[in-house]
């Protein structure tokens, strides 16, 4: 084993810290969560559960907003051939809307547990609690940098929204979805302006709820920043 090597499976192992002390605690199925898409401007919110087996070592695991697009590729590749189970759901516009983005992240996090078999007895989330969920469970400030399972579950939620806005941009075109992904690029904003919002807008976020309101949308702060969660 070369010292490269060596540094990240010491890497890995720090990453699995939370996960090992819930083992030790006598669960079994640990599921990690997250999600991709709380920021755009279109699109959907998608979250990911993953349960890992405990030996899992899969090279390059962290946050997704780490990794170029190719390595979250051949790393959900891997993932999904290690995982226990995975599944992935999402929560799109208008109804994103109608409950709003907090309610339809949380929403698309129950809806992939449910879809996990076997369901976890334990569930570590980024940043959110899951109160309708009654299986016991933490979540983690960044736990996309802290958990091997959230880590994971980042990869395929970032992989499988990245790959639904470029298959929209077939059905929706001249927005750009399939470069920009629904964020707030200037590129979006200029494509906006002149076409008007698509039912993938997100009516309930600025610009978008002023252009339909017909009134001017101004320059928002951070209107331009992508935060590619």
């Amino acid at each position: 084993m070369d010292e490269e090597e060596r540094r990240e499976r010491e890497r890995i192992r720090t990453l699995k810290k939370y996960e090992e002390e819930i083992w030790k605690e006598g669960f079994r199925y640990i599921a990690g969560i997250d999600e991709a898409g709380r920021g755009p401007l279109a699109g959907p919110v998608v979250a990911a559960a993953v349960i890992m087996p405990p030996n899992a070592y899969i090279a390059g695991v962290n946050d997704s907003k780490k990794l170029s697009p190719g390595k979250r590729l051949k790393l959900a590749l891997k993932i999904k051939e290690a995982a226990v189970a995975w599944a992935v759901a999402a929560v799109n516009p208008p109804y994103l809307d109608d409950i709003n983005i907090l309610n339809a992240t949380r929403k698309a996090m129950s809806l992939a547990v449910c879809e996990l078999y076997p369901q976890p007895d334990f569930l570590l989330i980024d940043a959110l609690n899951l109160p309708d969920v009654h299986i016991k469970q933490h979540y983690l400030i960044k736990g996309d940098n802290l958990s091997f399972s959230i880590a994971c579950a980042s990869i395929l939620a970032k992989v499988e929204r990245d790959a639904s806005m470029e298959a929209l941009e077939h059905i929706y075109p001249g927005y750009g979805f399939s470069k920009h992904k629904g964020y707030a690029s200037r590129e979006h904003i200029q494509a906006l302006m002149l076409k008007g919002p698509c039912p993938l807008h997100r009516r309930s976020f600025e610009p978008v709820k002023s252009l339909l309101a017909g009134g001017p949308y101004g320059r928002q702060p951070g209107l331009f920043d992508q935060d590619d969660a």
